[in-house]
């Protein structure tokens, strides 16, 4: 897998931020001639993402170090279950160790996380996307582990969609004013529009939105908006959206549902780095 310039430079920061001047610790206890072989392992059940950039970190660190992948990207992992091996100084082993499992814990939560919302909507016809809700600096790491398990990537940034909220729609003059602009702008972007009211929703398809984000509406509201709707436009779930109640709001008809929970509830899969 090729690792993006900005991944190996975060990558970089990342063990600078821990390692600093240099490891206390292991320069006191471990040998410079010193070499060993590591293995991640699963302590739970999980999805497997992340692990190209995980290794990547010893790489980073030292070029010469061989690494050994077992599972492919989005495995279904068991506990227990070996993921990659790691050969090479211990000194770089031990000094990669933490940042390496920060990325994989983080990500492969995101990805298992993920996989639970898809599998709740199985056979609805419903998307599950991310949102922007990442962590700072960690959009691309996060988003791509929400693609392994499953989800579907909302925009990425501010730059690559047209998505107008409810401060746009104020600052604008309204509804139909804001998609008027945006359009006579970019013709041949999707426009999307959010609103929290079923008259928003009207405005917002009589104004030719392409896409209508419900923005924390009941199911009720769910159900009638996609009446309304009638295919005339897309429309987007968003808020308030959790496994319990993400099956009923599928099954309204509605297209995509959003979950911001993806990229900032997810909890770190547990998996350790050991020398063998």
């Amino acid at each position: 897998m090729e690792i993006p310039y900005g991944v190996r430079s975060l990558i970089r920061r990342a063990l600078q931020e821990d390692i600093g001047p240099g490891d206390i610790t292991t320069a006191l206890l471990v040998p410079e001639e010193s070499e060993s072989k590591a293995r991640f392992l699963a302590k739970c059940d999980f999805i497997l993402a992340g692990l190209p950039f995980a290794l990547e970190v010893f790489r980073i660190l030292d070029s010469s170090v061989m690494l050994t992948a077992y599972l492919n990207e989005g495995a279904e992992v068991k506990k227990g279950d070996m993921l990659a091996e790691v050969s090479g100084k211990t000194r770089t082993i031990l000094a990669g160790e933490r940042v390496s499992l920060n990325i994989l814990q983080r990500l492969c939560g995101i990805a298992t996380l993920t996989r639970k919302y898809i599998d709740r909507i199985h056979g609805t016809g419903a998307k599950v996307l991310d949102t922007r809700k990442t962590t700072p600096c960690l959009r691309y790491l996060e988003k791509y582990a929400v693609r392994t398990g499953g989800g579907t990537n909302h925009r990425f940034g501010l730059f690559d969609g047209v998505l107008i909220k409810d401060n746009h729609i104020r600052a604008s003059g309204g509804i139909g004013k804001a998609v008027k602009k945006a359009r006579q702008a970019h013709h041949l972007l999707k426009i999307e529009v959010e609103v929290s009211t079923l008259q928003g929703l009207e405005e917002a398809i009589s104004a030719g939105a392409d896409v209508v984000l419900l923005d924390n509406m009941a199911l009720g509201e769910i159900k009638k908006a996609v009446r309304i709707a009638g295919k005339k436009v897309l429309l987007e779930a968003s808020g308030m959206v959790s496994l319990d109640n993400i099956r009923e709001i599928a099954e309204s008809g509605i297209d995509f549902i959003s979950a911001g929970a993806l990229t900032h509830s997810a909890p770190a899969a547990d998996i350790s780095l050991k020398i063998a």
